[in-house]
């Protein structure tokens, strides 16, 4: 189990994703030319430096590349650019395949990384508490 600020949180670990595996060598060029805003936030979650979990980039999950995957949690990490106000559609649907997975899907901005990566990192735990808090775990005071 995951802490994060003395709060327990639920693994929610997806087992067997589909994989296109024709878009791994995609994938993999990905990772070595990312974005700007892409690795700006890795360096800040990269090693488990944010709250001990572990961030994979790019990752092929069913016909779709997210830019960041929490395994432990189920949770796909989008960074959105310019270009996704002329794909509302097409990332629409994927978030709906992703959540058929059973999957989560946190959303933010590449000019909110860019500018105020301290403020993301902290909507992040907020989101991942709100959405992934166990019940059952009693804080430790």
């Amino acid at each position: 189990m995951t802490i994060i600020n003395g709060i327990g949180i639920k693994d929610r670990y997806v087992h067997n994703l589909p994989e296109n595996r024709e878009l791994l060598g995609y994938s993999r060029k990905n990772r070595k030319s990312g974005n700007i805003a892409e690795i700006a936030f890795w360096m800040q979650v990269r090693r488990k430096m944010f709250h001990g979990l572990d961030f994979y980039r790019q990752k092929v999950i069913g016909n779709y590349i997210v830019d960041f995957y929490v395994k432990r949690l189920g949770l796909v990490i989008e960074i959105d650019g310019g270009s996704h106000n002329e794909k509302a559609d097409y990332d629409e649907q994927r978030d709906k395949y992703l959540e058929g997975l059973g999957l989560k899907v946190f959303h933010t901005t590449d000019f909110d990384v860019l500018q105020h990566v301290s403020i993301v990192l902290e909507e992040l735990r907020k989101y991942i508490v709100d959405n992934y808090e166990h019940e059952d775990y009693e804080k430790k005071e």
